[in-house]
């Protein structure tokens, strides 16, 4: 097995964390997962060193200046970055790393390993993006709009990434994920109904925004 660079990426709420705990906890020998360095504040149940690196904005700016991150970006207002160090300790291991980044970093990433294996998770009906980001109580309508204008960013990106996965099912794109690099992981391999169904989301989307839209002036009214 040639160890490789496995980005996943989808809008937030998409699932793509879920899916990459999953195989990480699922196919531990095969794939090791790149804890990100961020600025952000931990969620309840976020641990550190297991979910993310939490670092001041002073402290990951200075990773930035000595190289330290294979690549990094801002989300949101905070800034999320791989460190260098994490993937070539579990090259070294002979393991995949499972990077669970963004659209930015997944193109810095293209751009230094061209033979990254690049999925993007296309995510389930635009209602259930919302709910989950509604579920998680941290964010207020406002930044949830927010939100979804970047899933509209990144959905934008999708054609990037030479692995589109279905987020229909969990259990079956968890077996996608795995099966995408083992199998011809540098091709391009597209359901060609996708692209459809890519711009219907994306005008679903839309519309979600606008309900959110209106609700926000209800509120205010």
């Amino acid at each position: 097995m040639t160890p490789r660079l496995v980005v996943l990426s989808a809008p937030s709420g998409g699932g793509k964390t879920t899916i990459a705990k999953a195989v990480r906890d699922r196919f531990s020998d095969e794939f090791g997962f790149s804890v990100s360095a961020t600025t952000r504040k931990p969620r309840a149940g976020e641990r550190e060193g297991i979910d993310y690196y939490f670092w001041s904005p002073d402290q990951f700016l200075k990773g930035v200046a000595e190289g330290r991150f294979l690549e990094h970006a801002e989300y949101a207002g905070e800034l999320y970055g791989t460190l260098r160090a994490d993937v070539e300790r579990i090259l070294k291991s002979g393991r995949h790393v499972l990077l669970d980044i963004e659209v930015d970093g997944a193109a810095q990433v293209r751009l230094l390993e061209p033979g990254a294996v690049t999925i993007f998770i296309l995510p389930s009906d635009p209602r259930v993006l919302i709910q989950r980001l509604v579920q998680r109580g941290s964010e207020t309508l406002q930044e949830i709009r927010r939100r979804l204008d970047r899933a509209i960013y990144e959905l934008g990106h999708a054609t990037s990434f030479n692995r589109w996965i279905r987020n229909d099912d969990l259990e079956e794109a968890i077996r996608a994920v795995v099966k995408a690099v083992e199998e011809s992981p540098d091709k391009l391999v597209r359901d060609r109904h996708d692209f459809a169904w890519l711009k219907g989301y994306l005008n679903s989307l839309e519309t979600e925004k606008q309900r959110l839209y209106d609700e926000l002036h209800q509120q205010k009214g």
